[in-house]
């Protein structure tokens, strides 16, 4: 478990990863009936990625590109769905510290690029409750 006070620790939600197999499909509800605007596609870790700021959050759906890649083994092991949870945390480093000092299981060890060209760093499922976490600046 982490220690200290994370009341006041800046950590919030920073988006919601959505795998599914067919992007084009899905983003008819997002922008016409929710009315986000999508940004431009990008591609990360074998998966097209487009991007729609709800409030403070941004949802990401996720459709493989590479069939040997993380989002492709989701959607063949458990369907479309929610993948992951990105949390920002104003020290990423820090924040990575302090799981291996509670003994989190780590995907990513040290910090790596990834869409947005933003730092992040992935913690395993079986650490946390069954769900994919990310961790961002």
């Amino acid at each position: 478990m982490l220690t200290g006070d994370m009341t006041d620790s800046g950590a919030r939600l920073a988006h919601v990863g959505i795998a599914l197999p067919d992007i084009a499909a899905a983003l008819p509800f997002y922008r016409d009936v929710l009315g986000l605007e999508p940004t431009a596609s990008e591609t990360a870790d074998g998966a097209t990625i487009i991007g729609l700021t709800l409030g403070d959050v941004r949802v990401e759906l996720l459709e493989p590109q590479d069939p040997e890649g993380p989002v492709a083994r989701f959607l063949a092991k458990r369907g479309p769905g929610i993948h992951h949870l990105c949390y920002r945390v104003p020290d990423l480093d820090r924040a990575l510290e302090r799981c291996r000092a509670a003994g989190y299981r780590l995907i990513d060890a040290v910090p790596r690029r990834g869409a947005g060209g933003r730092r992040i760093a992935f913690l395993h499922p079986q650490a946390t409750a069954g769900i994919l976490l990310e961790l961002t600046d």
